[in-house]
């Protein structure tokens, strides 16, 4: 529509339908209606005129968009109406304009579509009509127009000539619209060859069609596009039908026998005149048949009826000689003029058979018998025939009637019948198979079931014998006891020849039991029942568990063994009772005495103790764990303050009635008299309130005690060191004056045991294991020959043990030393000063001592 100003202030309102004409004026600006953009057939955006859309275009695709504008720049909406009556394809955007197909497209139903466009601007809206053309694409398959078909060809039709023309249209167009045909046979070699291109059939040079040989053929034929383009996709479309020819039959075949190879059979009932078997023969030609008479080359035994061709007997069966007659049967065509034309020959096997009207029986030394009875010893070999059963089995019927098999059914497979196959009469024979499941002690008669079945015959005839075999028992197993073991209980002080347990055996052999020399038990020999000794005490707290072997053994030697396992159970029958040494305790505040009672039963409860204190003296002063025998004061007793108020004994020696009590039943119980003498310890200071905390966990006394020792052993190792440095020193010192030598006379060298050495002239002592040297030098200075110095005279010899004590010694004085490097144990008194002089002994002493002191050490130099 062409673009232009609206003028006016009229605007005429139709109402549709039903509503009357009236005009409305009113006044409106100048407003100029919006338009498409026309971007021609090949754009995807604008009024859609001459749009292309092939019809293969999936649902749901967006293939346009339209385009238009409002001169004021006002925005504008799409919208798109069809045809009354006629399909929407597609559904446009109010705002974007994009056009989406909805429905499937299809041009062979439809390849163009008219469909309204419009465009508004809310005040004026413009609407064109425009046409989409469907553009094919290669989806349809051609169709046959002729197809199937059935054709009549006579046999005689001459190779090349034509048969038929196969018509087929594509609907598509382009190379998707040509049609190509081509034949699809299931026969090895087809006698038809068909053009390409315009369809017709012909038969095949060379080949010939025959109706005797094949009436019809089925011929598939195909016919394909020449391809094209489908959703992206080359593909090649085709279809296929199937045309039947006919053969035409001519006359040009003999007859032909129907139903060949022909057999009869001539029964036992048969009568002479009975019919034995009936020919069909039929012309060779169907379409135009003539008719057949029948004739027979026999020797007076059978004869045919020439126009039915049915054979008869003309002889009695049992004057025939044999088995089987083969006669020759001649079918002839005859012309209307009742001339002999086309024959065919035959051949008829007749075979004298009897009925099927005797079942297989079962015969013994005595005639038909269904029952064979045996008896026979258990576990025979294997492969071994059953000799006490003699069994016949007989079918009095000829031939295949007489044919039938045999079977042995039964527990297992334990028996095997043979021959299985039995052609009039065989001797039965059963075979032993499995030996181990003919076992008398797991069934003392066995029951199987012969069967003759006959098995060719339509009638099945069959029979049956029962097997029963009877075991007699062999001495094939050891006697098993009922279990590998018996546990038994009895009480402690049962009476002599008490009965404990009773064993058994699953065997029906004669045996007797044995056990291993228990001189407690005996065993019956026969009942297998366990007896304790006459003579024997039985007591669980000298022995409570006994186990020995039970041996049962048959008359053969065959025996096995079981175990038994006694057990003495524990009675009550020992009272608890205390040791004499805990009956008389000293108890010091804040420590538990402990007293004790032992129960020489030998299980629990009956050795388990309780104590309780019946009565003491003052009352309720003691308390008793019930399991441990522990007694201890009530804990608001914590000193002797508190005692001497409760009882006017300066003694304090308290008597308590203590109970021991078993658990056993009856429960047996002992009281005492434990007399506990209270004090308290006399130990004050930290020390004491320590080792009186201590009681109640040793774990801290000990850790206090290894503290001590580490501490005193790193004193005495200083200690030491100190004392060894100082020697070595003095050891250094040499005399200045000029020693003489001195013969050295053989003199006894005092092995001190406790030697003392003076230190700081207080007395002050320490003993030293000395190992002394012997040598020729005494001072050991190597200044043997040249020596102006006069050794001292000899000191005294040291006593034994050390001098008295000063007078001023006081006892408890004395404090405590560790083994040192240089010396052992010494004991060390307080430092004092002294007055006077020293103590001459003390000096000899410490002379001597230095004296050899230097002695080893040179030894050890040297």
């Amino acid at each position: 529509m062409s673009k232009g100003p609206k003028f006016g202030y009229v605007t005429l309102l139709i109402a549709e339908f039903y509503s009357d004409i009236s005009l409305l004026l009113f006044t409106a600006q100048t407003d100029y209606a919006p338009y498409f953009y026309d971007n021609g057939p090949n754009s995807n955006n604008g009024n859609m005129a001459l749009l292309n859309l092939s019809e293969d275009t999936p649902k749901g695709t967006q293939i346009y968009v339209l385009n238009g504008t409002d001169p004021e720049g006002q925005p504008v909406k799409y919208g798109m109406t069809f045809e009354p009556g006629s399909k929407e394809y597609f559904r446009v955007h109010p705002k974007s304009g994009a056009v989406t197909l909805i429905d499937e497209l299809d041009r062979e139903a439809q390849d163009e579509i008219e469909v309204f466009v419009s465009i508004s601007d809310g005040l004026n809206k413009v609407a064109e009509k425009v046409s989409v053309f469907v553009m094919d694409a290669n989806d349809e398959r051609p169709q046959f127009q002729n197809m199937p078909s059935i054709v009549d060809v006579p046999e005689n039709t001459t190779s090349g000539n034509s048969i038929y023309k196969v018509q087929a249209v594509d609907r598509d167009t382009g190379s998707g619209g040509s049609v190509t045909f081509f034949l699809q046979s299931s026969e090895p070699s087809t006698k038809f060859a068909i053009d390409h291109h315009s369809g017709i059939l012909r038969i095949k040079p060379g080949e010939t069609l025959d109706y005797e040989k094949s009436r019809t053929h089925f011929i598939t034929v195909v016919a394909k596009d020449g391809g094209g383009i489908y959703k992206g996709k080359h593909q090649v479309m085709s279809s296929s039908a199937t045309l039947t020819i006919n053969v035409i039959d001519t006359q040009d075949t003999p007859p032909v026998f129907v139903g060949t190879p022909y057999f009869g059979y001539v029964y036992e009932v048969s009568s002479p005149g009975s019919e034995i078997f009936t020919v069909f023969a039929k012309d060779g030609d169907m379409d135009n048949p003539n008719p057949i008479m029948y004739s027979i080359d026999s020797d007076g035994v059978f004869a045919i009826n020439r126009t039915s061709g049915c054979i008869i007997l003309k002889v009695n069966p049992a004057d025939l000689r044999r088995e089987v007659y083969n006669i020759k049967v001649k079918a002839s065509e005859v012309s209307p003029e009742v001339k002999r034309l086309d024959f065919a020959v035959t051949t008829v096997t007749i075979r004298v058979v009897d009925l099927n009207n005797h079942p297989p029986t079962f015969f013994g030394e005595n005639g038909p018998q269904n029952v064979f009875e045996l008896t026979m010893y258990e576990h025979p070999p294997e492969g071994e025939f059953l000799r006490g059963l003699k069994i016949t089995v007989n079918d009095s019927d000829q031939g295949t009637n007489a044919k039938f098999h045999l079977r042995l059914v039964g527990p297992g497979r334990m028996l095997r019948v043979v021959p299985q196959t039995v052609l009039n009469e065989a001797q039965v024979t059963v075979l032993v198979e499995d030996s181990a499941a003919m076992d008398f002690e797991k069934s003392q008669f066995l029951t199987f079931k012969l069967l003759a079945v006959e098995i060719d015959t339509p009638e099945r005839f069959s029979a049956t014998a029962d097997i029963i075999i009877h075991l007699l028992d062999t001495n094939d197993n050891a006697p098993k006891f009922s279990s590998d073991f018996y546990i038994a209980r009895i009480p402690e002080n049962s009476p002599g020849g008490s009965s404990v347990v009773s064993v058994t055996v699953s065997t029906e052999h004669s045996r007797h039991y044995k056990h291993k020399k228990i001189n407690m038990f005996l065993i019956q020999p026969d009942s297998g029942i366990i007896y304790t000794q006459p003579w024997v005490s039985l007591d669980a707290e000298v022995k409570s568990k006994y186990n020995f072997y039970v041996k049962a053994e048959d008359t053969d030697g065959k025996y096995s063994l079981a175990e038994v396992f006694v057990t003495i159970m524990d009675l009550n029958d020992h009272s608890p009772a205390f040791h004499e040494n805990s009956l008389e305790k000293t108890m010091v505040i804040g420590a538990p005495v402990k007293i004790e009672a032992i129960d020489e039963d030998a299980e629990e409860p009956n050795n388990v103790i309780e104590y309780s204190i019946m009565k003491s003296d003052p009352d309720d002063i003691f308390d008793i764990d019930a399991d441990t025998g522990e007694i201890k004061l009530k804990s608001y007793i914590k000193s002797m303050d508190i005692v001497q108020n409760i009882t006017n004994h300066k003694d304090c020696t308290w008597s308590v009635v203590v109970q021991a009590k078993d658990r056993g039943s009856p429960s047996f119980s002992t009281t005492t008299v434990v007399k506990i003498d209270i004090t308290e310890t006399q130990l004050r200071g930290p020390l004491t309130s320590f080792l009186m905390k201590s009681r109640e966990n040793p774990l801290q006394f000990i850790g206090l005690i290894s503290g001590v020792i580490i501490i005193m052993v790193f004193v005495t190792v200083f200690i030491s060191t100190i004392i060894y440095v100082r020697n070595v020193k003095s050891n250094k010192i040499l005399p200045s004056c000029r020693i003489i030598r001195r013969k050295c006379k053989p003199r006894r060298l005092d092995d001190f045991q406790q030697p003392f050495r003076e230190e700081h002239f207080g007395g002050k002592f320490r003993n030293e294991d000395l190992e002394i040297p012997t040598a020729d030098n005494i001072n050991c200075n190597n200044n043997v020959k040249v020596c102006s110095y006069r050794a001292p005279p000899s000191p005294p010899n040291a006593p034994v043990m050390p001098p008295p004590l000063p007078t001023h010694y006081r006892h408890g004085e004395r404090g405590w030393t560790v083994p040192t490097v240089s010396a052992s144990v010494a004991s060390k008194t307080k430092k004092r000063s002294h007055r006077g002089k020293d103590n001459p002994v003390n000096t000899a002493l410490v002379s001597e001592l230095k004296l050899r002191l230097e002695q080893k050490n040179i030894a050890n130099r040297y």
